[in-house]
């Protein structure tokens, strides 16, 4: 197989074959270019897991950074107080986004019948707040101790202890176990620390209803302006975070967010900035997306016929057919 990265086409050396009962096309040898890469590319059998379960997008190296700041989620004025400060944003952006999905809410209750998981919860710092707002939380993390954390907080509450249930697994096992549940799938600065990024993407896209589920995801631009502050200053200069919490490498930049969830069946409705002042400690929306950012997503429906792989397979190949017919040179190197 040849790949010309600036090119939108590939070339096998193949020859027409036959799809057998497990759908699947056998291929000789002959030269064939495909003039449908895009469609190809972004093609994807809704029967078939898109990650192995066997496999996981959590970080081992970056599970150690948050075990040992397992007992801090819950003071305000320590390492995690931006967190705190941002829930003034992140938690009216949820709630009024998913009420325009709701024809009739309940007063006190607004997110009443509506269920949510919550994907890197720690201690529960917004599960807790979708939980109060009457949606069901299932809030998940790979880290014992913070669910630990979570779980005695929570316990504080008998309303919350009937709304929300924690659980130390990985996103994967959910969808393993719950594909198509949830109404929305939160993930609050999560995807800058897990090891592959489409995967995980891919696996909230599993896990949400379809059509219609909603995606909500906060995390940092990879810019760099944001390498400046938000590892330099923030973990090496100010310690507002411990040394070590982000890998710029790991950063992503609303475009190529976008770019994943849209090849991945969701549309992107909304991306908006979000800047946060160190010295009076809020957050507040901004236009500029350079730092932080929020985006909300939401899973679109699945064409009821798609233009499948096998099918442009298929055409290609009798295309090529009819043109060997009609063409010597291209006659001569089907026989080859």
């Amino acid at each position: 197989m040849v790949y010309a990265k600036n090119q939108l086409s590939w070339t096998l050396q193949i020859k027409p074959g036959v799809f057998n009962e497990y759908r699947t096309m056998w291929f000789k040898s002959y030269r064939m270019t495909f003039s449908y890469l895009n469609r190809i590319k972004n093609f994807r059998y809704p029967w078939v897991k898109l990650f192995s379960t066997s496999q996981t997008t959590v970080d081992s190296s970056e599970v150690k950074t948050f075990v040992a700041l397992a007992h801090k989620w819950w003071d305000e004025q320590g390492i995690y107080g931006p967190l705190h400060s941002m829930n003034d944003l992140r938690v009216p952006f949820i709630r009024d986004t998913l009420l325009k999905t709701i024809p009739n809410h309940q007063p006190g209750k607004p997110l009443s019948g509506m269920k949510i998981l919550d994907v890197g919860c720690g201690g529960g710092l917004l599960t807790e707040p979708l939980g109060r707002l009457g949606a069901s939380v299932i809030g998940i993390d790979p880290v014992d101790e913070n669910i630990k954390t979570a779980q005695c907080h929570k316990s504080f509450d008998p309303v919350l202890d009937k709304r929300i249930e924690y659980r130390v697994c990985s996103l994967e096992e959910i969808v393993e176990e719950t594909p198509e549940t949830f109404d929305a799938v939160v993930a609050s600065e999560v995807v800058e620390h897990v090891t592959d990024l489409e995967a995980f993407l891919q696996c909230c896209c599993q896990v949400l209803k379809e059509p219609g589920g909603s995606l909500f995801i906060t995390t940092i631009n990879k810019t760099q302006l944001s390498y400046a502050l938000g590892i330099v200053f923030s973990e090496l200069i100010a310690g507002i975070v411990p040394k070590g919490t982000h890998t710029w490498e790991k950063f992503v930049s609303p475009e190529t967010l976008e770019s994943i969830l849209e090849s991945n069946g969701l549309s992107v409705q909304t991306v908006i900035g979000m800047l946060y002042n160190p010295f009076s400690g809020y957050w507040h929306w901004s236009e500029n997306t350079t730092l932080n950012y929020v985006a909300h997503a939401v899973k679109s429906r699945v064409q009821e016929h798609p233009m499948s792989a096998e099918f442009v397979l298929k055409r290609e190949t009798e295309e090529l057919q009819a043109t060997a017919c009609t063409n010597p040179a291209v006659h001569e190197e089907l026989k080859k």
